[in-house]
């Protein structure tokens, strides 16, 4: 008999380093797929549409994307606005699902406080939903192994809450859904940015206004919760 299969894409915004004014807030990511759902489909076109723009086998990094930094520095705003468009309906076309954990670093008062609270969060979230995680036979991890603190503490996190957990490093253009959690994990920030009214520059225009943001992204986004 198969196995019922869900896959766990994550990432993340932020450090590990001292509360710093620039990184105030830590983010951790993770998009929920059930295997048994095929999204074949809809990534098949998605890969098209980035072939059309010169983008094959290209990793979409939202943050450089919206800030207008790396590859996309050359990009008009209209180019990178409509790029991300195409993500973010992309994401929506998925049937999937969604978690986060947030810090503030300027809550810790050290590093091993840090680790802990953050610990507690992504263990916090998925407690909540631990009937969903259980009703799989195999729970698969995929991350890209970026940050070594964070890759200790999802093993020690999700080794001590499942038996029957794999983890599995990835290449972030090999995978779509690690774009996806890359995305989330931008655009919550940026509603925990705008909510302390630190939101910058280059993030309120690409939006327009945070009224337009709120209403054209966050909301739809965050009816994949779970």
């Amino acid at each position: 008999m198969a196995t019922k299969d869900l896959s766990v894409f994550i990432d993340e915004s932020g450090d590990f380093g001292e509360y710093m004014s620039y990184s105030p807030y830590y983010l951790v990511t993770m998009i929920l797929h059930n295997q048994d759902i095929d999204i074949a489909k809809e990534i098949d076109a998605f890969d098209g549409y980035l072939r059309t723009k010169g983008y094959s086998d290209h990793a979409i990094h939202s943050g450089p994307l919206i800030r207008r930094e790396s590859v996309y520095k050359n990009c008009l705003t209209e180019e990178r606005q409509y790029i991300f468009q195409k993500l973010f309906n992309f994401m929506r076309r998925l049937d999937v699902n969604y978690l986060c954990a947030c810090v503030r670093k300027r809550e810790c008062k050290d590093g091993v406080d840090f680790t802990m609270r953050l610990s507690k969060e992504i263990a916090s979230q998925i407690q909540l939903h631990k009937e969903y995680f259980d009703s799989f036979d195999r729970i698969i991890v995929y991350y890209d192994n970026g940050q070594i603190e964070l890759t200790k503490i999802l093993t020690s996190v999700f080794g001590l809450l499942f038996m029957n957990v794999e983890f599995r490093k990835v290449k972030p253009a090999d995978y779509k859904l690690f774009q996806i959690a890359d995305m989330v994990c931008t655009l919550e920030l940026i509603a925990v940015k705008e909510e302390y009214g630190t939101v910058s520059k280059s993030e309120m225009e690409f939006f327009v206004n945070m009224r337009d943001f709120k209403k054209n992204y966050l909301k739809a986004m965050r009816k994949k919760r779970l």
